[in-house]
């Protein structure tokens, strides 16, 4: 194909248009993202085949795939939005002291008893007139749109595979380990595979739909199955279950021990070498250059630094595949 126009052509709402084009393979959902017509994307579509002159997205089996020329564009195109926001921004600045502003974090719920409160403390002191709210992650609970819109500011998750739509900066890594009461059959000695996959297990309920944890997806590569008995949607519901039954519970390190030092449970090592559970950080691009938003960034990632509980985790990297955000927060 020819081009009939030149890059001198190309606008903002033309790139903003590519990449919804190229996110989405869909000039329905490209529409309904950018809450405009189906017949003005699909102008705009055929201007952009003629900038390019290529045709960027072709028809496939299961509906349209960007062709090699469209998805080289996708990261330029992402990155040339981006610099134009920035530019565009007017950049105000930001004082914690007086700020009224509430934040909004949503986080599993394994994570209150060892961090929130520390979040909070630091909130507290910086920005005294300031509010944060936490919101429980759960499967009913559509995060990425609540993010898109404005309900929450960030979110901590763990999950292997975050949306692709979503920045993203590592906080932490932990170890899988066993939780159960201290008068347990398998407490005080060291659990084999076969005891540890017959054993009655408690599971949290998936925060997300669709999400496996990491135990369940490494035991399903390894062709594992664990004897799963009971579902829990609440971390905090965890210790008293355990104290009733002989169930296990494989969670993160730092939950276990926070619950074997305040009730009579046991914490063991699986016999199972488990991946690490990568903790971070992630926001939506909406309030990426929000010097509000920026600042609790920073604030949420010094506390996870500087946390004691936190002392014997090891730094986290991005999911496979995924790149930290360079500009998630400034020197803290």
């Amino acid at each position: 194909m020819a081009a009939n126009c030149t890059w001198d052509s190309m606008d903002v709402h033309l790139l903003r248009v590519l990449h919804a084009l190229l996110t989405e393979c869909s000039v329905s959902k490209a529409a309904r993202r950018l809450n405009q017509s189906q017949p003005a994307v699909s102008t705009a579509l055929r201007r952009l085949r003629d900038i390019t002159g290529d045709q960027l997205l072709v028809r496939c089996r299961n509906g349209m795939t960007p062709t090699e020329r469209g998805a080289g564009l996708l990261e330029p195109v992402k990155i040339a939005l981006q610099q134009i926001e920035a530019i565009a921004v007017r950049q105000v600045k930001f004082d914690a002291a007086s700020s009224r502003r509430i934040f909004n974090i949503a986080t599993p719920d394994y994570l209150n008893a060892v961090l929130l409160g520390e979040i909070v403390a630091r909130l507290r002191k910086l920005a005294p007139h300031s509010q944060v709210a936490f919101h429980s992650l759960g499967p009913d609970y559509d995060y990425a749109r609540a993010m898109e819109n404005g309900e929450l500011d960030v979110v901590i998750g763990n999950w292997p595979q975050p949306p692709e739509n979503l920045r993203i900066a590592p906080l932490f890594e932990d170890e899988v380990v066993c939780l159960m009461r201290k008068g347990h059959p398998l407490a005080g000695k060291p659990l084999g595979t076969a005891e540890y996959l017959a054993a009655e297990h408690l599971v949290p309920t998936p925060y997300a739909v669709g999400q496996r944890g990491v135990i369940d997806l490494h035991l399903a590569r390894e062709r594992m199955k664990r004897n799963v008995v009971a579902y829990v949607p609440y971390f905090g519901l965890v210790p008293y279950l355990l104290l009733e039954t002989d169930m296990l519970f494989s969670s993160p390190r730092i939950f276990a021990e926070h619950c074997a030092k305040m009730m009579p449970l046991a914490v063991a090592e699986p016999p199972i070498e488990f991946p690490k559970m990568s903790f971070y950080l992630l926001w939506h691009d909406r309030s990426h250059y929000e010097e509000e938003c920026r600042w609790f960034r920073e604030q949420i990632i010094s506390v996870v630094r500087n946390s004691p509980a936190l002392q014997k985790a090891a730094p986290a990297t991005p999911p496979k595949g995924r790149a930290a955000d360079s500009t998630a927060y400034a020197t803290v």
